[in-house]
């Protein structure tokens, strides 16, 4: 299996997916899914990071990130999190070796539709493992940020995130939001869509060719496919498979997303 891709272009929509290492349930417990998303909002506060969207699993991560000029702000944040995370993990539990797998998988995603449906399928990741009917229900995700900003720890750039998805105000942002997320329960169900973490860029064939022609060398070997109106570029082996079968049993509707920045 190819390692996985995370190749930058500045001023990209990047969807980054990190899994814990061997698909260990790492981040079964609240507590830990809870300190990643803290050390995610450090990452924001130390380096400028532009958030549009999230999700802590048991045993992966997504992040929906718009990509700086400087082309380090997301190696420097997923290096942060990451480090501080497994090395929390480790010393609480008296526990050696990895805690995550040694690449993360990063997809270059078109503004507006294309973000919409990236955003939709990482808020419904936990509908399709089973363990809720509604995102709103996993506080892990940035569903509920969306519906209700915070006025403090805020993670999500809402003001980024409007401009990219063509709304104009926060509640249009709202309600549109609750639509699509409505719509794509009733039409896709649980089933998984690999392009969101399989490819090295999902969008219209204008911008996934522009992708691979920003990335020169780097895309040698890949593949301009399209379905439906939606093209990728995809790597020539699959660099991301991740298990997002049943989650185990510690993970319960009761576990809630406390924001507690002192933890």
């Amino acid at each position: 299996m190819a390692r996985a891709n995370r190749h930058y272009i500045p001023g990209h929509v990047w969807h980054i997916t990190h899994r814990c290492h061997k698909r260990e349930f790492l981040l079964r417990f609240a507590r830990d899914r809870r300190r990643w998303l803290q050390w995610l909002f450090e990452g924001k506060k130390r380096f400028g990071t532009c958030i549009l969207n999230y999700a802590v699993t048991s045993n992966h991560i997504h992040l929906l990130v718009r990509d700086g000029q400087e082309g380090e702000i997301i190696p420097q944040t997923m290096q942060l999190i990451a480090g501080r995370t497994g090395q929390e993990y480790n010393q609480r539990k008296n526990r050696n070796g990895a805690f995550w797998e040694d690449r993360y998988h990063a997809t270059a995603v078109e503004a507006g539709s294309h973000l919409v449906r990236c955003m939709v399928y990482i808020d419904l990741n936990m509908v399709r493992a089973g363990i809720v009917t509604y995102p709103s229900e996993w506080p892990f995700s940035g569903y509920n940020e969306i519906q209700n900003p915070r006025e403090r720890y805020s993670l999500i750039d809402h003001e980024s995130l409007m401009k990219l998805v063509g709304v104009g105000t926060m509640e249009a942002l709202k309600e549109s939001y609750r639509g699509w997320v409505g719509e794509s329960l009733a039409v896709q169900g649980r089933k998984r869509e690999p392009i969101w973490t399989e490819s090295i860029a999902v969008g219209s064939e204008g911008f996934v060719r522009q992708t691979k022609a920003g990335l020169g060398i780097k895309a040698i070997g890949r593949e301009v496919i399209g379905e439906k109106g939606v093209c990728e570029l995809r790597e020539p082996e699959i660099p991301y498979s991740p298990n997002i079968g049943d989650e185990n049993d510690d993970l319960r509707h009761q576990n809630t997303y406390f924001w507690d920045i002192s933890d």
